[in-house]
């Protein structure tokens, strides 16, 4: 399971590597087919090229000679860009493969007791790199407003930079408002659960903090792991929380059942009652499920550039 799950993952970075660095192919060379996409046709009469302008190409060409263009042409200025283009694709594989990950692997539920550290701090780290290197890159390749509103290229790069807005009003909003009502538990742990029988809704008591004792569901048993030193504070290598069921969490462990099996067993995990989820869950799993399509958005934007 482990290796087709890697199999799985490695399989999804390598897709948004190959749709991320595939040169763009164009049968344009002049300035406005590169920034545009459009062909040869677009601002000459003749269609293979060269000659009498379109009235398209004769505004177009007046505005070039009208303004300043930063063109890159020195050696350091060209490897400026490429440092910093590379880092923004690897910066988006890290980031996009991620949300994949979690969402499609391990699903939203694996963070609804909580956002884990680790998928926290690549999702802020991710957004601060894109936003920066974006914007420097922005500036090596739009050279006026015209290219931006009127171009193939401008426009879909400004439905790019809207999602990228969009997920990052989200998240902080899943940081600052979710993120803490999801970590606070609807109730305290009673002191015995006298039959042995917990529902989810106990189960989300024992969370290992602040002195609570740290449980947590495995194929339907419950385990104590309150006195293991690798769930401190109720939080497993950083990832997985205590309180909640991890059946399908840790069978992607690099260890085996054995290693749960050794823990204490207090109980077994049992349906509750159908409940209606409280507001601010239902927004969270709205706003992953959004995150999702946005990049799937994105990824077709970058094909449309090129391939489009």
């Amino acid at each position: 399971m482990l290796k087709s799950v890697s199999r799985a993952f490695a399989g999804i970075y390598l897709l948004l590597s190959f749709v991320l660095l595939t040169p763009q192919l164009s049968e344009a060379t002049e300035e406005y087919a590169r920034q545009s996409g459009q062909t040869c046709a677009v601002c000459h009469l003749d269609p293979a090229g060269g000659g009498e302008l379109t009235a398209a190409g004769t505004s177009f060409s007046v505005t070039q000679q009208s303004k300043n263009i930063h063109p890159v042409t020195g050696t350091s200025a060209k490897i400026f860009r490429l440092v910093i283009g590379y880092i923004h694709f690897l910066t988006a594989i890290f980031w996009f493969g991620t949300i994949l990950y979690v969402h499609l692997i391990l699903k939203p539920a694996y963070a609804a007791g909580g956002l884990p550290r680790g998928e926290l701090r690549v999702g802020i780290i991710s957004m601060i790199v894109m936003g920066i290197s974006g914007v420097i890159l922005t500036f090596f390749r739009v050279t006026s407003f015209d290219t931006l509103f009127h171009t193939n290229f401008g426009i879909l790069l400004l439905v790019k930079v809207a999602l990228y807005l969009v997920m990052v009003i989200s998240a902080l909003f899943v940081i600052t408002v979710i993120g803490p009502r999801l970590k606070a538990k609807r109730k305290e742990p009673s002191l015995s659960v006298s039959t042995g029988e917990f529902t989810l809704d106990d189960l989300a008591a024992y969370d290992g903090k602040d002195g609570r004792p740290a449980y947590f569901a495995f194929e339907r048993k419950i385990y104590d792991a309150t006195q293991s030193k690798l769930w401190k504070q109720g939080t497993h290598m950083g990832r997985h929380t205590a309180g909640i069921d991890l059946t399908e969490a840790l069978t992607l462990a690099p260890h085996g059942r054995e290693k749960v099996a050794e823990m204490r067993e207090v109980g077994n995990l049992v349906a509750s009652a159908p409940r209606k989820a409280p507001l601010h869950e239902r927004v969270f799993f709205f706003m992953a499920h959004m995150n999702l399509t946005i990049v799937f958005i994105i990824i077709l934007i970058l094909s449309l550039w090129r391939w489009g």
